[in-house]
């Protein structure tokens, strides 16, 4: 069993308590996803993300496909991290983690995405192939888009 991972780090500058309300709030997600993913929250948000929330989306990854993602969120630390694990979807494993610290003139958001991919010897191919340029462009957005949104970072 192969997992892998994805890191990235961002720096936005704007306040802890601005970027940990944007980026805890499961409805701003679709604002910082492309467009070709087809993201869509069925039900599950609330006002303040808390452990054991339960988030349902669906979401066209590939091929135009619709796939129900079910996602929990496990751990809750306001203000510095939260965790969300896949309970259902495309991921065999999917363990997310968000940290957010203060820095000089704004914050660095810190991702932290483990994860294994089904279909045995079919998705370790598909991996190099596929599914981690797939992340990495679908991460790359986000960071555009928040740059967009929040401005870019400065020190």
């Amino acid at each position: 069993m192969k997992i892998y991972r994805l890191e990235t780090i961002q720096n936005l500058p704007i306040s802890k308590s601005h970027a940990w309300d944007f980026l805890s709030n499961p409805k701003n997600l679709k604002r910082i996803t492309p467009d070709y993913m087809g993201f869509k929250i069925i039900n599950g948000t609330a006002d303040k993300i808390y452990a054991g929330q339960i988030i349902q989306y669906m979401v066209t990854p590939v091929m135009g496909i619709p796939t129900k993602w079910v996602t929990e969120i496990t751990h809750v630390d306001d203000g510095n991290y939260f965790v969300d694990e896949q309970r259902f979807g495309p991921y065999s494993l999917w363990h997310h983690k968000h940290f957010i610290k203060a820095i000089k003139n704004g914050v660095e958001m810190k991702d932290i995405i483990d994860y294994k991919i089904p279909l045995g010897i079919i998705g370790r191919i598909a991996q190099p192939i596929l599914v981690a340029p797939k992340l990495k462009e679908i991460f790359e957005y986000r960071k555009n888009a928040l740059i967009e949104i929040f401005g870019t970072y400065k020190l």
